[in-house]
């Protein structure tokens, strides 16, 4: 039987030279996308001082000289995998948020509902892709170091809701003085019940769904729901003006 060009004739495969691609790669994941999943889950398990690239190239399976190849610097892969997730993130809350600036000067039901719909969808993300949470976190270890990451990837889509916000205020639907507050205790919320989730035992878990997901609901009740104050208009206070 005629052997493979890749095998020498002692039997053993031949080592991937750098640059060199797999065969599983033409039916299975890219090389890059192999790389960005597993140095996201090393970045959220140790952060950027606890990963080497050698770390990563063993995970992948891969020569550091390869791993080189796609990202010549760890800095620019821990950015790469910030990039990932946020190209996700946009993607799953993109159409909620759009629907939240459609409903802004509506007010109401359709608002509310909006409103309701998004930070569920958020949740939901985060329920999913945990290890989002916990990039954020380390990251947020350090408040000043690596800002960049927050304004090129978190605070775009969190003022998009906040501008919503402010419109919503403007048109008088809801009583709203410090939309950025709002929101960053809503984002910080959520992630603290991601690493909630991620401590409790499996009998705690669904409690701990349905008990959070339930102050959210409380929560935008309190603020934009019946009796909260929405509509009256005239004593409302935007501190940050529309552009």
């Amino acid at each position: 039987m005629r052997k493979s060009s890749e095998t020498p004739p002692d039997g053993r495969p031949t080592r991937r030279g750098p640059g060199r691609p797999r065969r599983a790669e033409r039916d299975g994941p890219s090389t890059r996308e192999l790389i960005l999943r597993e140095a996201t889950e090393l970045f959220a398990a140790r952060g950027p001082e606890g990963t080497s690239l050698r770390d990563i190239a063993a995970r992948v399976g891969i020569d550091v000289s390869s791993l080189h190849h796609h990202f010549p610097a760890k800095e620019a892969l821990y950015d790469a995998c910030f990039e990932r997730v946020h190209a996700a993130e946009r993607e799953a809350l993109a159409p909620l948020v759009a629907d939240l600036r459609d409903a802004a000067t509506t007010g109401g039901e359709p608002l509310a509902a909006a409103l309701r719909a998004l930070a569920d969808g958020f949740v939901d993300f985060l329920e999913e892709h945990p290890h989002t949470t916990f990039l954020w976190l380390r990251r947020w270890l350090d408040p000043t170091r690596g800002a960049v990451l927050d304004e090129a990837y978190a605070l775009p889509l969190y003022g998009e809701v906040e501008r919503a916000l402010l419109e919503a205020a403007q048109a008088g639907t809801v009583r709203e003085t410090t939309p950025h507050v709002t929101v960053r205790s809503l984002v910080w919320a959520a992630h603290g019940h991601v690493t909630a989730l991620a401590a409790a035992s499996p009998a705690d878990r669904e409690r701990e769904r349905y008990e959070f997901r339930l102050w959210v609901r409380r929560f935008l009740d309190a603020l934009y729901g019946p009796g909260s104050g929405a509509g009256d208009g005239p004593d409302v206070i935007i501190h940050r003006t529309l552009e």
